[in-house]
């Protein structure tokens, strides 16, 4: 089975760290956001993924080809016109008679797919959630989706869309994605893959929907952070190192090198950083980065930053140099 990846955007409420890579690439719990998604998508038995690109496209192509042997095709989104539109660029690559899999790039999820990838229909990911406007939201009756809303001002339904996506026919999303183009159905200015489901719906396509408990987003420095500490929790590395305190959960890679500080907990340490005399908890520390002689909490250094002196919070992008004291 096929999975769609879009990977495309600028993530732009990560910056200064996406300034000089993807957002799929930032490091959570010790490997990339789009790392923790293909481990998923391959031990539930996806054989082949499609990755729109656009933004700092060839380094998500460099990570995955280096790391994953599945087949990859990579498909480029110059102009952002909506994830409808991102979709429909992967029809080439797609038998109309296939099922089809998409999966939101900024999303790390913890639900079993074997069986919703042999969902009799076509079936989305849903999770209950407390304020619906911020969502895509699904409207049901019993077990039946009736109506998809974007962003509701009004609330219809406390279920919003994770990103996850069982197409049971891929001809005819791509159908449906064709009529929203072809007749210029936006929103928000863009064309919405939500719109293009709807139109599947109002045509009699038959909806479910599954539960998504674990369901974490990584599309602001906080959010990271949280799910940073989410995964952390579950992983459950056991990490010692002479003259340092390790306070679990942790995550210390061991090309790291870490001296005479203490670590935790939720604390990320990428390949090749260097911490000394530091105490550095509920943050990431990305690659190659050094710091050192300061306390940092809540904080994350994007890669190849160098952090000296005492502070208490930072948000520093890749290639920064910050002294304080």
């Amino acid at each position: 089975m096929k999975a769609i990846i879009p990977v495309a955007g600028v993530g732009s409420r990560l910056r200064p760290h996406t300034f000089s890579q993807p957002k799929v690439l930032l490091n959570v719990a010790g490997k990339p956001i789009i790392g923790h998604i293909m481990d998923k998508l391959i031990e539930s038995g996806i054989d082949e993924a499609i990755i729109i690109v656009g933004y700092l496209g060839s380094k998500i192509e460099e990570y995955l080809t280096s790391h994953y042997s599945i087949k990859l095709t990579f498909v480029t989104q110059a102009n952002q016109l909506g994830l409808a539109h991102a979709v429909n660029m992967c029809r080439p690559h797609i038998l109309d008679e296939e099922p089809l899999f998409i999966i939101l790039g900024d999303t790390i999820f913890d639900v079993d797919l074997k069986p919703v990838l042999g969902s009799a229909v076509s079936t989305l990911g849903v999770k209950e959630v407390e304020d619906p406007r911020r969502f895509g939201v699904a409207v049901t009756e019993g077990e039946r989706i009736v109506r998809l809303v974007e962003k509701p001002e009004e609330p219809v339904s406390n279920l919003a869309l994770v990103g996850l996506y069982f197409l049971k026919r891929a001809e005819s999303l791509f159908s449906s994605i064709e009529h929203v183009i072809t007749n210029d159905i936006r929103t928000k200015g863009e064309f919405q893959l939500t719109d293009a489901l709807q139109h599947m719906i109002d045509l009699g396509e038959p909806f479910s929907t599954f539960p998504v408990q674990g369901w974490y987003d990584c599309g602001k420095s906080e959010t990271l952070l949280s799910t940073n500490e989410v995964l952390l929790q579950q992983s459950h590395q056991e990490k010692s190192l002479p003259g340092c305190i390790i306070n679990p959960p942790v995550f210390i890679a061991d090309s790291a090198t870490v001296t005479n500080s203490i670590i935790g907990p939720n604390a990320t340490i990428a390949e090749n950083a260097v911490v000394r005399d530091s105490i550095i908890m509920n943050s990431i520390i990305g690659q190659k980065s050094q710091v050192s002689d300061i306390m940092l909490d809540r904080s994350i250094v994007g890669n190849n930053a160098f952090v000296s002196a005492m502070g208490h919070e930072l948000n520093i992008g890749d290639y920064s140099e910050i002294r304080m004291g």
